[in-house]
């Protein structure tokens, strides 16, 4: 269960450097066009999935307590989910049930994870 923690913590870390890096290219499906200042907002976004994972995996590493950052996890995919649902109006076609399946997948594949953890 560890390596699959690891994989799945590293891909959080991952995907939250693509945040930060080109926040452009990793949300264009989920909410279109960018303009400055959500790219600030996807910016920060990024920093914290990196900061929250890179304490999973060092948790998890040094046998240290996963759990609550496990959920925090978990909370910060189904808070995507919901708000992704609640702005679909203003949002490109397509964006909430793709949001759906990715942070919904994520949050299950974690939930597993903390289940057996």
């Amino acid at each position: 269960m560890k390596r699959a923690a690891l994989g799945v913590l590293g891909f959080r870390v991952a995907y939250g450097a693509g945040l930060l890096l080109a926040p452009d290219k990793i949300t264009k499906s989920w909410l279109g066009p960018l303009d400055d200042a959500s790219r600030v907002a996807l910016r920060a976004l990024g920093t914290r999935e990196i900061g929250l994972h890179a304490l999973a995996i060092a948790a998890v590493l040094n046998d240290a307590p996963v759990k609550p950052l496990l959920a925090a996890s978990i909370a910060g995919d189904v808070s995507d989910v919901v708000s992704t649902a609640i702005g679909r109006g203003g949002l490109p076609g397509g964006a909430a049930p793709k949001t759906a399946a990715v942070a919904g997948g994520s949050a299950v594949l974690t939930a597993l994870i903390l289940v057996r953890s």
